[in-house]
């Protein structure tokens, strides 16, 4: 059997719960793990603690592993038990992401894995299959309604600008200075040089920033969504025709959910500053994207 840990925020736990299908599509015994978000999880030591926000979608199904289960293939956490891994650490089978991309934990029968799977290899081939599977549950807010009617009849992009907790300390060495203002500049002509009459969907997390940088009629800021109904931004960034990314996983899902077979999907290059960006590899793992960088420039 394989265990997928579910863990970290919703881009993340989608991403988790994709590769979840994957594994199900190929025929191998698969089941997630989601005792990190209960009091006696791994939490600890997390910037921004977690909820289980697979379970707000509209009737996402999936199989949970049991304890024993789960102790069979990484031990358990009683002193004996830690004292038996370190002993005997190859009947341990657990497999940490520790590269972009792992293909070989399609061979594995008996694994329990921990990692978030942002790839899109993983599961691009299955794509048409999760955009039938998660589903947003009707929103209370008739303004979302509204927005998504009007993004059908326009030639929309969504710009996903995060900064909020991007710009703290602890978060700015790793992801600041990849998104920059250039990226935003040079993915927006893009779009232009192909869709001249693009209207732009800002969501954001700093409405102050966006109302000050984005003034002309060509921009509408989506800001009403907040707390659990953030996820609604996801439903409307996918409502849009085409897409322009963060370095976040939650920008990544609503281009992956948007449905239009002519979308232009963008990214910057790297999700994250520790990543050495290697064209040829980059291009082979997200065939589907455009690669801009933090000059604005193309890849």
């Amino acid at each position: 059997m394989i265990i997928i840990q579910v863990a970290g925020g919703l881009g993340n736990q989608l991403q988790q719960y994709a590769l979840y299908q994957k594994f199900l599509s190929l025929g191998i015994e698969v089941k997630l793990d989601i005792s990190w978000f209960t009091e006696d999880g791994r939490q600890s030591g997390v910037y921004a603690k977690r909820e289980l926000e697979l379970n707000y979608f509209d009737g996402l199904e999936y199989e949970v592993c049991t304890e024993e289960e789960k102790r069979m293939l990484i031990g358990n956490k009683s002193l004996l038990g830690k004292v038996k891994g370190k002993l005997f650490s190859k009947s341990r089978k657990i497999f940490y992401e520790s590269d972009m991309y792992h293909p070989e934990i399609f061979g594995f029968r008996d694994m329990y894995l921990c990692g978030y799977w942002a790839c899109e290899k993983y599961y691009e081939d299955i794509m048409s299959l999760l955009q039938e599977k998660i589903k947003f549950p009707p929103s209370g807010n008739p303004e979302n309604e509204k927005t998504a009617q009007r993004m059908e009849n326009e030639e929309s992009v969504s710009i996903h600008v995060r900064r909020g907790d991007y710009l703290d300390a602890k978060n700015l060495e790793m992801f600041g200075n990849i998104c920059t203002e250039e990226y935003y500049a040079g993915a927006i002509r893009q779009i232009k040089q192909i869709y001249p009459s693009a209207h732009f969907y800002l969501f954001t997390d700093d409405e102050e920033y966006a109302r000050e940088k984005y003034t002309s009629d060509e921009y509408t800021i989506v800001y009403w969504n907040k707390g659990k109904d953030s996820f609604y931004d996801i439903w409307l960034m996918s409502r849009c025709k085409h897409n322009i990314c963060a370095n976040s996983t939650f920008s990544f899902w609503g281009a992956r959910l948007n449905k239009n077979p002519e979308k232009v999907m963008i990214r910057p290059s790297i999700h994250k500053n520790s990543q050495k960006f290697e064209p040829e590899q980059m291009h082979e793992l997200w065939k589907k994207w455009l690669l801009i960088d933090n000059k604005g420039d193309i890849l």
